[in-house]
């Protein structure tokens, strides 16, 4: 961790809560199965504000349910 915090995914927990696989969240987002596995993985410097909407459209969720943000410890 930096000293601004970190963002993360919590893509992961948000497909197991909606019910919904990967290959259908790929298929439905139009994101590649690879680059979902990866953002599962929290395996990402950088997405893509539209990829962001696409997620939260298809999963029925806010940004603020997909991205994670840990403080700094001080």
């Amino acid at each position: 961790m930096n000293e601004f915090g970190k963002a993360t995914l919590n893509l992961e927990e948000l497909i197991k809560e909606k019910g919904i696989s990967k290959t259908q969240l790929s298929y439905k987002a139009k994101i590649s199965h690879t680059q979902i596995n990866r953002f599962c993985k929290n395996d990402v410097s950088r997405i893509d504000l539209n990829t962001i909407a696409r997620l939260c459209c298809v999963l029925d969720c806010g940004v603020s349910d997909l991205i994670k943000y840990e403080p700094p410890v001080q």
